[in-house]
Parts: C-alpha cells; structure tokens; sequence
C-alpha cells in the first residue's frame, strides 16, 4: 500500500468504499468499528473521498467517554502519566532519574538532561586523565566506576552487576537486558586496558 501526494490517500484497487451503495476505490482510511478509547481507534474503515469526508464531519472521537476521561483526554497534560523507560520504576538502575521521583513533568525532563551531561563531563575528565582511552573512559562510567579503580574492584563490580542485572536473578525478566549487554561490553573492554593494575 503506498501514499500518494493527496494527504491520506492510499492507492489500491482490491479495496471498494465501505458506504452503503458506493462503489468508488475505498482509498481514505477512517476510525474503525471498535470502541474509540484512549488507544485510538481499533480498526480502519476505507472509504472514497465523498464519504471520508461525510464521516469526519459526524466523527466523534469523546463518544461512549466519561466527562472525566473528556477532562483528562484535553488536558494539556495527556500523555504525561505514560511512562516512558527511561522514566520507570526501574529506569533508575544506571543512575538516571525516574518519572516516579518528579511530580512535573519538567523537572523530570531536566533532570535527566543533567544527569546525561553530568555523566558526559564525568566521562570527558576520565579521558583527560591521559590513563584511559574515550571508549574506556565510557565503560568505567557504565560500571559506575570512578578514576582509582584497579582490576580487582573491576571484578567485583562486574560479578555484583551481572548477578543484579542478569534474568535468571530477576525470575526470568529480560527488562534489564540491555543493562547486562552494556556492562559486559564495558567489562570486555577494561579487562583488557593497561591503565588498570
């Protein structure tokens, strides 16, 4: 199925238009026959550009909503209760934020923005230092890994993440996967580094 240059037109010839007693090419897409809700409608409906157009002028997206979910679904905040991952309960465990600390959206927003640039300055000083490399320096920083760490305390902090992030020690949850990818790229490569003793 392709767009065509007429915004919300899909081409086809298999598809007639779902108005009763037209015949015409079905090739505007319109909310489907499930119950409208705050995921959208369920299905699409095709029609030609007569009738697409007779439906939206009757389209009402708040029918079969409670006027507290036509409050909530216009107010200029919709949306901000979704969390993101970076912001979940878990979203935490690299050492960002979580939404659930914040109660506006802003400051949340904010802080993670500092937390990103802190951890990039943090990152920038270990390269500076001359021991490390850039990539090395990024890798101390996922293992949360400061300067005067030897291969030892390397290890240890290694064996401690891998037991906290790894599946079979979260009943199977593969949330924290990539966590686990990064810590053991991160592992990989200092193992390997000369700067460390």
């Amino acid at each position: 199925m392709r767009q065509s240059r007429f915004h919300g037109r899909y081409e086809t010839v298999d598809r007639e238009c779902e108005w009763p007693g037209c015949s015409k090419p079905g090739e505007f897409r319109a909310p489907g026959y499930r119950p409208n809700g705050f995921d959208g409608p369920g299905e699409w409906r095709w029609f030609c550009l007569e009738h697409v157009r007779e439906f939206n002028s009757d389209y009402n997206w708040f029918e079969g909503m409670t006027a507290d979910e036509i409050l909530d679904a216009q107010s200029p905040a919709a949306g901000w209760k979704t969390e993101s991952p970076g912001f979940s309960p878990t979203g935490g465990v690299d050492g960002m934020p979580r939404w659930a600390d914040f109660d506006d959206p802003l400051e949340a927003i904010s802080a993670r923005a500092n937390g990103i640039r802190s951890r990039a300055e943090r990152e920038a000083r270990m390269a500076m230092d001359g021991r490390f490399s850039k990539q090395e320096a990024q890798a101390l920083e996922a293992m949360g890994l400061g300067l005067d760490t030897d291969r030892q305390r390397l290890r240890r902090r290694y064996s401690e993440l891998v037991r906290r992030y790894h599946p079979d020690r979260n009943g199977g949850d593969r949330q924290f996967e990539t966590r686990l990818n990064q810590v053991v790229e991160a592992y990989q490569l200092l193992r390997k580094s000369r700067a460390l003793s």
